[in-house]
């Protein structure tokens, strides 16, 4: 792979509070932990594109931060990342988003998110982001759904390929009203919020596949299966691609990043989405064995992978 691909990711950014406990204190409750807390950079404006910009991908964060010690943090993080910050803004009115994440004794999160700046980008700030000449753009549900639509018809009208993953929080919006997206992703928890399907099986991952292509009008829809890889529906041809090791791609934080990052740029290179896919499980494979939130392999160890593998 040659020239660096220009991408324009539209989300959220948020500093996260993770606090792990062994339980949740009942109402009145009172509990000591040491499991220990961390704030973390999130949301998906961040997440994704300091993910992109690791695999060599030339990533502009579009979003907003509020004028405090968390948003002077977080633009330090997208800096430091070789992330584009000339759509990062400032607003003075609102905080910084932040979201709380509680993890239990049992692995499972229990999450708040608090939108603060997030909620806050204008039509006038994605004008003047689309003005640069990009080759797609990344657009997170975890941004209000006016915000996410104004900016999909945008790319739209500008002929921009649109990647978007599934969010749990963006379920209930009005996706029918969203332009064609060029792929749509989803983990098997997701799939099942918003198709009421489990996709345990070949036959029930297209009837997901199905009844997510009757909400979201797009040209492939990608299902991570775990340890299973993942289900790949183009509209007209499905089929599976295994995953590498013994990795879940369907976790949260680096993996779902990695995963998302490697599988657009092959798609942007390749056009080809179970070539795309099979580096996405390459580099969700190496990020699930890493330590840390956000820690992206480079495309290169990825190809590395992959090109084992066809040995």
């Amino acid at each position: 792979m040659s020239d660096k691909k220009k991408i324009l990711v539209i989300g959220g950014a948020d500093m996260a509070l993770v606090a792990n406990m062994y339980k949740i204190p009942d109402s009145g409750e009172r509990i000591s932990d040491d499991g220990g807390v961390a704030y973390v950079p999130g949301g998906d404006g961040i997440s994704y594109s300091i993910s992109l910009a690791a695999m060599g991908a030339d990533a502009a964060i579009v979003s907003k931060l509020g004028a405090d010690v968390h948003g002077q943090k977080l633009y330090r993080f997208c800096k430091d990342g070789g992330v584009d910050t000339s759509y990062l803004k400032v607003d003075h009115d609102h905080q910084t988003g932040f979201t709380l994440i509680i993890r239990d004794g049992e692995g499972e999160d229990h999450t708040v998110i608090y939108p603060g700046a997030n909620a806050f980008v204008t039509n006038d700030a994605l004008l003047t982001a689309f003005s640069v000449e990009a080759d797609a753009v990344y657009i997170g549900l975890d941004l209000p759904f006016s915000t996410v639509l104004a900016a999909a018809r945008i790319a739209a009208d500008r002929g921009l390929p649109i990647f978007m993953e599934g969010s749990l929080s963006g379920k209930d919006y009005e996706l029918e009203n969203l332009p064609e997206i060029e792929v749509f992703s989803v983990n098997e928890a997701e799939a099942l919020g918003y198709t009421g399907i489990q996709p345990g099986s070949m036959e029930s991952s297209l009837r997901v596949s199905l009844a997510i292509g009757r909400r979201v009008k797009c040209k492939n829809v990608v299902i991570k299966q775990g340890a299973r890889g993942a289900f790949v529906y183009d509209g007209k041809r499905y089929n599976t691609v295994p995953a590498y090791r013994s990795a879940s791609v369907q976790i949260q934080g680096a993996a779902r990043y990695a995963f998302a990052s490697a599988m657009i740029l092959e798609y942007l290179y390749s056009g080809d989405i179970r070539g795309a896919v099979k580096y996405g499980c390459a580099a969700g494979s190496i990020a699930r064995a890493r330590a840390g939130a956000l820690n992206t392999p480079s495309l290169a160890e990825v190809e590395e992978l992959v090109f084992s593998q066809q040995k």
